[in-house]
């Protein structure tokens, strides 16, 4: 990876149960206390707190979202990727993480 930065998509529901937030959140701020870049679709729900975890610890989010406009992704991301796929957007979160 050349001193690069790992990268560590994360794919989740938009509706899930308070658990699955909560494991989330922890996921996202176990990923940045790595040292780790968390890759995710984006949105809301799980891949929110995901973020906001990550955030919370001094990561670095990035979203790939489905639509094209940059508002609708979630306000804990660095870098927002408009795509404007559609669900099909997940398959470049999958290939963009090294895990």
């Amino acid at each position: 990876m050349g001193g690069s930065k790992i990268q560590v998509s994360l794919i989740g529901g938009s509706k899930p149960p308070l658990w699955a937030i909560e494991a989330a959140e922890e996921v996202g701020k176990l990923i940045a206390r790595r040292g780790a870049t968390l890759v995710c679709g984006g949105m809301r729900g799980v891949m929110e707190a995901a973020c906001r975890g990550a955030r919370e610890e001094g990561g670095l989010t990035v979203g790939i979202i489905p639509y094209y406009e940059k508002d609708k992704a979630n306000k804990y991301l660095d870098v927002v990727i408009p795509t404007g796929l559609g669900l099909a957007r997940n398959a470049l979160v999958a290939a963009s993480g090294d895990v």
